[in-house]
């Protein structure tokens, strides 16, 4: 018994001089003065340092999954005790490679070679690894636009806009979980589709509290993740620093003199900074997220964060979900975010087109795309451009929220209103049309489809043509859309067709939302500096009012407005009417994206054009 009190006080010993600032050497002959400590009072410190000891293996054991072969975490209660602690003792606790104090795993060289292979390929640039490296997860700190994440270098912009887009989410449609009360939002959200007469007012986003954001930054990776990990588990990538478990202004104290003068130039570089932890809990692997915030808050969070996807997605699925797995996820020559990743973080797989479903082209030869309903979905030019067709998965999703892609940047459109979604009769008789017309397409998402594939829609949909119109759009052997949804449109409802001179396919008009992150200039916030023009950096955040015209062909829309207008352009009945004043539209890149989603819709805004570069 004896043999065992001397080992716990041993172990007491070690425990609570571990993370203490060092003491003076043993060797150093006692104060000749001091008092020699009575049997009593050497009883008394042991029974206090095994009760500290008791009190840090208790803590300890809140820690998620530490690693058995790992010292344990410094306590709360230990750095508590000692608040103040010099300069080269805070240098030593923050250097990377040290395993006290650390939870989760390290990758293996083998992990760390294919992981970095994977997402950077073997010649990548230093430039593209700065911009991966210096980009941090945080919300912009101008009032309107404090609900956005800020981008200060190029590349990461898919991995930011798709948080973005999740956490808008969040803060718009599920204000009570975190802590901001919408009166007219419903207690009670499922991940469904709100009716017409349930949906969210425009709100100011200055009057957002910093602790509302950071739960909906929380909740908005967690689900991520979850999904990335077919909602069985979450790997979070952290950093390889002792003192993590710090609260308040000291965490970030130590993150940043961690950080300072690191590189990351390759695999070896990124397996001595890189923790892994992986969670098959939700509300734990939340637990982790929030206590490791200020890590993705940190100049390494962007690429901390894809990583994270990656994992919990596997290496493998990952390479089985691309079409050519040997390219590099972050494209060269400017380190831009892949389709790839923006769809692994929309659905969960890392596919690289965004049409619905996957195109077979026989012998084995496919291509794949989104196979499932998403939260939030995805807008691009390059369908405006007949590069791509985005998918009806992507297009529509449960929430009024698109990352919208162009050439060399992402960004994000939302509505406020989850009506804009809504259909009438004859816009979901038309999604009924394209559905069954894109299931037959095979060009890629050219638009095009084959006679035979034509004859099945046909059937599918229950449109019947006459001989003269059918005749004329199979006499090339393939059918294109824009031409076959003009006959819909000339077609009457009693064959089948869209044309209806009831008023059913009334005009649509609603607000839309667009938010670019990247701190470039803007041009409303210019101003003069010794005689030169200075313009302000900072994200900006444009609303668009959207008009969306019926859906019959431009004659017969400017026939209409003939016959509803009496004597001096007014409605026969006296009224002002919309239709006999058109909105002047104004034109930049992002209308033309959300025409793939609302066709011919004119667009309205109130100073700059919005920029999606």
């Amino acid at each position: 018994m004896a043999d065992q009190e001397e080992e716990d006080l041993r172990m007491a010993l070690r425990m609570s001089m571990q993370n203490s600032p060092p003491e003076p050497k043993r060797s150093k002959p006692r104060d000749a003065g001091a008092p020699v400590a009575s049997p009593e009072d050497l009883r008394r410190m042991k029974r206090e340092l095994m009760a500290a000891a008791a009190e840090k293996r208790l803590l300890e054991t809140r820690v998620d999954s530490p690693s058995p072969s790992q010292s344990p975490s410094p306590s709360k209660a230990t750095v508590d005790r000692n608040p103040v602690k010099s300069t080269d003792f805070v240098r030593k606790e923050v250097d990377f490679g040290l395993k006290e104090g650390s939870s989760g795993k390290e990758l293996s060289s083998e992990e760390a070679n294919e992981l970095f292979s994977m997402v950077f390929g073997s010649g990548v640039s230093n430039d593209i690894l700065a911009q991966w490296s210096n980009q941090g997860i945080r919300f912009s700190p101008d009032p309107e636009t404090s609900m956005g994440l800020v981008q200060h270098e190029g590349g990461p912009c898919g991995v930011l806009a798709t948080i973005q887009a999740f956490v808008l989410k969040h803060l718009l449609f599920f204000p009570n979980e975190i802590g901001k009360v919408t009166s007219n939002v419903p207690q009670n959200l499922g991940s469904g589709r709100l009716s017409k007469s349930q949906h969210v007012a425009l709100d100011n986003f200055s009057s957002l509290t910093e602790d509302a954001k950071a739960r909906a930054l929380v909740k908005s990776t967690g689900e991520i993740l979850f999904m990335c990990g077919d909602n069985k588990r979450a790997v979070i990538a952290t950093l390889n620093i002792v003192g993590l478990d710090t609260e308040g202004f000291a965490k970030n104290e130590i993150i940043s003199k961690a950080l300072e003068g690191l590189t990351i130039e390759s695999a070896s570089d990124l397996q001595k900074i890189l923790r892994i932890d992986t969670y098959t809990s939700q509300t734990t692997a939340l637990q982790k997220l929030h206590t490791a915030l200020p890590v993705f808050q940190s100049r390494m969070g962007a690429l901390l964060f894809l990583i994270s996807a990656l994992l919990s997605r596997g290496l493998d699925s990952i390479q089985a979900d691309r079409d050519d797995p040997n390219l590099p996820l972050v494209t060269a020559p400017f380190g831009h975010a892949s389709q790839e990743i923006v769809n692994l973080l929309l659905c969960g797989q890392a596919v690289p087109n965004v049409f619905d479903g996957r195109m077979d082209f026989g012998g084995g030869m496919f291509l794949k795309g989104i196979s499932m309903s998403v939260e939030v979905g995805f807008l691009t030019l390059l369908e405006s451009l007949n590069f791509c067709k985005v998918g009806q998965h992507l297009k529509c999703p449960k929430w009024p929220i698109w990352v919208v892609g162009s050439e060399s940047h992402y960004t994000v459109l939302f509505a406020l209103d989850t009506s804009v979604q809504d259909e009438n009769e004859l816009e979901e008789r038309e999604s009924q049309i394209r559905r069954a017309f894109d299931a037959q397409d095979q060009s890629g998402g050219g638009g095009f489809i084959s006679v035979e594939g034509f004859h099945q829609v046909l059937r599918e949909v229950g449109i019947r043509l006459p001989s003269e119109k059918l005749d004329h759009l199979c006499s090339t052997g393939f059918i294109v859309w824009s031409e076959f949804w003009q006959v819909i449109l000339d077609l009457d409802k009693s064959l089948g067709g869209l044309k209806d001179s009831s008023g059913l396919m009334g005009k649509k008009v609603f607000d839309l939302c667009h938010f670019n992150g990247i701190a470039k200039s803007d041009i409303n916030g210019s101003h003069a500096t010794s005689g030169s023009e200075t313009l302000v950096q900072r994200p900006r955040l444009t609303k668009l009012r959207v008009s969306v015209p019926p859906r019959w062909t431009p004659e017969e829309f400017m026939a209409d407005v003939v016959v509803m207008s009496g004597p001096g352009g007014k409605e026969s009945g006296g009224k002002d009417t919309e239709v006999t004043k058109p909105e002047p539209s104004q034109h930049a890149p992002l209308v033309d994206c959300i025409r793939t989603r609302w066709s011919r819709a004119v667009c309205n805004w109130v100073g700059d054009p919005p920029s999606i570069v």
